[in-house]
């Protein structure tokens, strides 16, 4: 142990600091590191788990690239048929990093209840659905059985069900709009297995899910003829990059998206929480670093006569410094480990409770989400404690400017 931290931390622990001018001060700073500490963790967790659930959220109702007729439909309803027959179907061999390629097809349609009636989407799919990213989003009931023959088994969101007072089991008739308007519409008849609650109003004001043969059906399509391609990315970092090697491997005759161009006013709100998330941590920072640089000159001040016989003794300007630096850098740690302590249990208490929750109309998600990720959280610490440190080599060279003789005389 040098003599530089030895001093420092005898003046960290001495009886006479505590009861000092420069107390409060301390205190002051400490805090002020604690709660811009917890407000980096707060707002880096809830900005990057809001952004990972929407897009979760987004891509589990219609996989990270669509693949459809290259045709002016804008609309979510299926017009054209395409051809299962495809070199990306079912395995997307040509082009690395997609993990996974379904079928669908999409139609408009009316449910009629005896009170009620909507307009939704029945979304078919098949055999080859991954089932996976809808089954977390399941609140009652099972997943339609889709292995064997044509059958009536659908999912629907809580949003609709509750709209025509629906539940599982209960059976409902849909009124599907053929093309022609001298035609009568075609009716099935749908029983409910399941209920998903994915806190995305866009989906679950529209969508059902159920058998894609009831739209070949209704369509007269063949069996090998479905609406569009969902394809998942391993790694939605690339999503753009894997989009446009995918519109190269497709024909001319049909269309790719990813699901960042089609929700595009969803992603670029998205984006905003980047900014906001620089701009609290700048704030913070600056705070912190405000109030320590006014600690220290406290500090310095009320121990002017200390550097004034230290440095009578021989010590040197960078050693007298070091002793305050050390003590600032104590005090940094100690707003550090409260705000680290109080960020991450908030974090923990928000992932396995719920305790804030929001708007699925303004955030598309009913409660705040976290990503409670150590990487960011170390760099977090370390990004603080340099800057802080950094920043305070400047008030510590005050004490290169004080005169042993005059620092003694000093009252």
């Amino acid at each position: 142990m040098n003599l530089e931290y030895f001093i420092a931390k005898r003046l960290i622990t001495a009886k006479d600091y505590k009861s000092s001018i420069s107390a409060p001060i301390i205190k002051i700073a400490i805090s002020a590191i604690a709660i811009g500490m917890i407000m980096m963790i707060v707002s880096v967790a809830t900005g990057i788990g809001l952004q990972q659930k929407i897009r979760e959220k987004i891509s589990a109702f219609n996989g990270n690239i669509i693949i459809s007729n290259y045709d002016n439909n804008q609309s979510e309803v299926t017009l054209t048929p395409i051809s299962k027959k495809q070199e990306f179907y079912p395995k997307f061999n040509s082009v690395a990093g997609i993990s996974h390629v379904h079928a669908i097809a999409s139609k408009a349609g009316i449910i009629r209840t005896e009170t009620a009636f909507e307009g939704i989407i029945f979304k078919g799919v098949g055999t080859d659905y991954q089932w996976n990213n809808i089954k977390d989003y399941l609140v009652s009931g099972k997943l339609p059985n889709l292995s064997g023959t044509i059958n009536p088994e659908v999912i629907i969101s809580e949003f609709l069900a509750n709209r025509l007072n629906l539940k599982v089991g209960d059976s409902f008739n849909t009124f599907f709009i053929k093309e022609s308007q001298n035609q009568l519409p075609n009716i099935r008849r749908f029983k409910i297995t399941g209920i998903f609650n994915s806190g995305f109003q866009e989906f679950d004001a529209s969508y059902i899910i159920g058998d894609i043969r009831h739209i070949q059906r209704i369509n007269k399509w063949s069996p090998d003829q479905v609406g569009a391609f969902e394809v998942f990315v391993t790694d939605f970092n690339a999503i753009k990059a894997t989009g446009d090697k995918v519109y190269e491997q497709t024909s001319s005759t049909l269309d790719s998206k990813t699901i960042i161009e089609k929700y595009s006013y969803i992603f670029d709100w998205l984006q905003l929480f980047d900014f906001n998330i620089i701009v609290i941590l700048v704030v913070m920072i600056l705070v912190a670093t405000i109030n320590m640089v006014v600690a220290l000159l406290v500090l310095i001040l009320e121990r002017t006569q200390m550097i004034g016989i230290l440095k009578a003794l021989g010590a040197t300007n960078w050693s007298v410094r070091k002793i305050f630096l050390y003590n600032a850098f104590y005090l940094i740690v100690r707003g550090l480990f409260w705000g680290n302590l109080i960020g991450i249990s908030a974090l923990l208490i928000q992932k396995y409770f719920g305790v804030i929750k929001l708007n699925p109309e303004n955030y598309y998600v009913n409660q705040a989400p976290v990503d409670i990720n150590l990487f960011y959280i170390l760099l977090l610490n370390v990004l603080t404690v340099s800057v802080c440190f950094l920043v305070l080599l400047i008030p510590s060279y005050i004490i290169t400017k004080i005169s042993p003789v005059k620092a003694i005389r000093f009252d």
